[in-house]
């Protein structure tokens, strides 16, 4: 059922390539049949069986299915007897083999076109889960990354993809194309001897059954691999991503003991796997060829004794028909087993296919594509999932071409409260407005562009300088000013203060800046990202504690560009540095959830409460 439901979803862009390779699988084991039938007369001759008894017999619409099908094979016999008196059996034999040789070249290049119209199947179906995955996990809300671990989705979106491509989609061509085999195989047995088909279709379920015991447990036993392969992967992420920690430590033997223990027991499970998976195979081999044996001795027996309906010549035929089902029968037990690992991968990459984003869209969405006149916080309260409250009835107004900043104790909810404004999170009480528009209403996409972004952390991408520059904007649009996009970008370098140094590097804006960033500074990045976000010249700027993280240097010309960023627009500041937001026009402090003060600076040193013991502790150290 499983794997009928794959079917249902990916195939249905594919259907005229599935009716072609479906086509075209008929055909081949239509002709495999036709050179087949080659084999009778060669052995008759082989034999020296004659027909000199057989009468041609005339056709007749009013003769009924046995007898016209009774009539044609003497016919047949008849002629091929004629044949052979007037030309000789050498010459009649040397026909037989070119025909067998044609209908087997015909053969072949009816399976060569069923392969050509499966290939773009196989890849359009994996291209297509790749595709559904990385745009599923790209629209997922933050808020789902914070309950999954990253190296559990890293697992579903590569390995499990990769297992899905080796078990499932590499068994499309035997699902398509053996069940053809078998059914058409088995049809012609029984019109050769229903008697003999009948006697071996009653073995058939034991050898099934045998071979169905041997995979019960494959898929659970699959899916706990992938499980522990997710594992695997988010160890090694922590590893890497805390590599100084573990070192600055000496954590080293602990982190290898645990990862020993991990890649054990995940060597344990896909021995299990493998071996049965493995078993497959010969299995159903070793069933074909006694289900082989038991026909020869029963059907053999028959015709020595003179109660068989066939003859012998006719009985060798019936046997390479039956052996020519076995191969596919042995695929398709070998291909039920290979989905059965690959339905295991299938469910787990299906978990964050059916993930539902807490973030609704509206039904009826509201247009806003400017920024006008204020941002309002109405008794807003938040909490992830059923924890305790981060925010708690927080009221604020911002007006445009204010500067807000939010300061407070790490954890009091600053940099949640920015987030709520684009919507990372939803609020779950109270309500969020943009020109008395709840943000609820509008396009997530509307919404958010016309939002920048900078924060603590400068998220860069491997990738050229313009490329990361250009991030946020359509470039295949006009560039603002009339100008072309390389001038616009360089412009906004320029005030970011950023141009200087990516003129520096061997290919200017189209040298590559590594992983996140790695070849540049702290402050080189942060400017990169300045750079991004006044290019995309957003009406309101969130930065979250943009500068907390460099050294005084770079402070200052981080600094510098945020102001120059900063210049007419509407700027929400999550504040580390207390000293980079005294021109603030208001200031909230946060406490808790609560803002349990406001004012401009000299205010709220004047009252001598959070705000002051803040900006003391700063001074102090």
């Amino acid at each position: 059922m499983d794997f009928i439901k794959l079917l249902h979803r990916f195939i249905p862009p594919y259907r005229g390539r599935v009716a072609l390779n479906l086509l075209f699988n008929f055909l081949a084991t239509l002709l495999t049949l036709c050179s087949f039938t080659a084999i009778i007369p060669i052995l008759r001759m082989l034999f020296g069986i004659s027909d000199a008894t057989v009468v041609y017999t005339p056709m007749s619409p009013s003769m009924s299915v046995d007898d016209a099908l009774i009539a044609l094979k003497g016919n047949a016999y008849y002629y091929l007897q004629e044949q052979i008196t007037l030309h000789g059996a050498s010459k009649i034999l040397m026909l037989l083999g070119i025909f067998l040789v044609v209908m087997t070249g015909f053969k072949c290049a009816a399976s060569y076109f069923a392969a050509f119209f499966m290939a773009p199947i196989r890849t359009g179906v994996l291209r297509d889960i790749r595709r559904q995955m990385y745009s599923k996990v790209i629209s997922l809300p933050i808020g789902y990354f914070t309950e999954e671990r990253k190296g559990d989705v890293m697992s579903r979106m590569t390995s499990d993809v990769s297992e899905v491509e080796n078990s499932v989609i590499a068994s499309l061509e035997v699902i398509f194309k053996d069940p053809i085999m078998i059914t058409i195989y088995l049809a012609t047995l029984f019109f050769i001897s229903w008697q003999l088909t009948l006697f071996v279709l009653v073995l058939l379920p034991i050898a099934g059954g045998l071979i169905g015991r041997i995979g019960r447990n494959l898929k659970r036993s699959s899916s706990l691999g992938q499980e522990q392969n997710a594992d695997i992967l988010t160890q090694i992420e922590e590893s890497l991503g805390g590599l100084r920690i573990v070192k600055a430590f000496n954590a080293e033997d602990k982190l290898r003991t645990r990862f020993d223990k991990l890649i054990n027991a995940t060597r344990r499970t896909f021995n299990g796997v493998h071996r049965r998976y493995a078993l497959a195979h010969p299995m159903s081999e070793f069933l074909g060829t006694c289900l082989i044996a038991v026909l020869l001795w029963y059907g053999g027996g028959l015709i020595i004794s003179g109660n068989s309906l066939i003859d012998a010549a006719t009985f060798i035929y019936y046997l390479v028909i039956f052996y020519s089902i076995i191969g596919p029968a042995k695929d398709l037990s070998k291909a039920s087993y290979s989905i059965r690992k690959g339905v295991a991968s299938l469910e787990r990459i299906d978990k964050i296919l059916n993930a539902e984003s807490n973030i609704v869209e509206s039904k009826n969405p509201k247009t806003i594509t400017a920024f006008n006149d204020t941002i309002k916080y109405t008794d807003v309260s938040f909490a992830y999932q059923s924890d305790r409250p981060v925010l708690k009835h927080v009221s604020l107004e911002i007006k445009k071409g204010q500067m807000i900043a939010l300061v407070g104790q790490s954890g009091s909810g600053k940099t949640t409260m920015a987030d709520l404004i684009p919507r990372f999170y939803d609020v779950t009480g109270g309500s969020i407005t943009i020109d008395g528009v709840n943000v609820k209403d509008v396009r997530t996409r509307d919404l958010r562009a016309l939002m920048g972004n900078v924060n603590q952390e400068a998220i860069l991408f491997n990738d050229t300088f313009y490329n990361n520059i250009t991030f946020g904007v359509d470039t295949t649009q006009p560039a603002p000013g009339g100008g072309t996009w390389q001038q616009a970008v360089e412009a906004a370098a320029r005030i970011a203060n950023a141009h200087d140094f990516i003129m520096d590097t061997p290919d200017g804006y189209e040298t590559s800046i590594g992983d996140r960033g790695s070849r540049l500074s702290g402050g080189q990045r942060q400017r990169i990202s300045i750079a991004r976000a006044i290019l995309k010249n957003p009406p309101i700027l969130i930065l979250d504690e943009a500068t907390s993280a460099l050294d005084t240097e770079s402070e200052k010309l981080v600094q510098d560009a945020l102001e120059n960023l900063m210049r007419d627009r509407t700027t929400i500041v999550v504040a580390h540095r207390l000293s980079t937001i005294r021109n603030a026009d208001l200031i909230c402090v946060l406490h808790e959830g609560e803002i349990v003060e406001r004012g401009r600076h000299e205010e709220l040193i004047a009252l001598g409460g959070y705000y002051k013991k803040l900006v003391d502790m700063q001074n102090s150290k």
